[in-house]
């Protein structure tokens, strides 16, 4: 597993859609450019990010003035997991333990190789983390370090 920069941009800018979504109950849109230059992510690199999450049903937008992206469900409902796989795909560090992109790993005993089955633990720590934090979690997260160190 590793968060390249196309997951570490998409999380970073789901999490800045989350972030005024989280005080409201209507859906908050965003620019591209606005989330473009909060993040300091490229533009053109950004769209393609986001074109990605809208296609998998993450995100939704509107065209024209007024417009922009915001998120397809409740930041509580969207998980930092699916996210991620959308983005990177399989969480496994090794293929042999991955539950979406199983494939053979060619060791003699599979089944009671000692590699494997740590990498399993260690794709299921991962797991549980990512799919067990939501949008919502993260945002209310980084709201109290942002008050406890004094920052708006």
């Amino acid at each position: 597993m590793r968060l390249s920069k196309r997951g570490e941009y998409g999380l970073r800018a789901m999490i800045a859609l989350a972030e005024p979504a989280e005080k409201s109950d209507v859906p908050q849109m965003m620019q591209i450019k606005e989330i473009s230059q909060h993040e300091q992510i490229s533009t053109k690199f950004l769209e393609q990010i986001l074109l990605t999450l809208k296609n998998a049903g993450l995100l939704h937008s509107k065209m024209g003035v007024g417009g922009g992206y915001y998120l397809a469900r409740s930041a509580k409902e969207i998980t930092l997991g699916q996210i991620f796989r959308v983005l990177d795909g399989p969480v496994a560090p090794v293929k042999c333990v991955s539950q979406m992109a199983y494939e053979p790993c060619g060791c003699p005993d599979e089944e009671t190789c000692g590699l494997r089955l740590a990498m399993g633990d260690v794709r299921n720590a991962i797991a549980d983390i990512l799919d067990n934090t939501s949008l919502s979690d993260v945002t209310k997260r980084q709201r109290a370090v942002r008050k406890k160190l004094g920052i708006k």
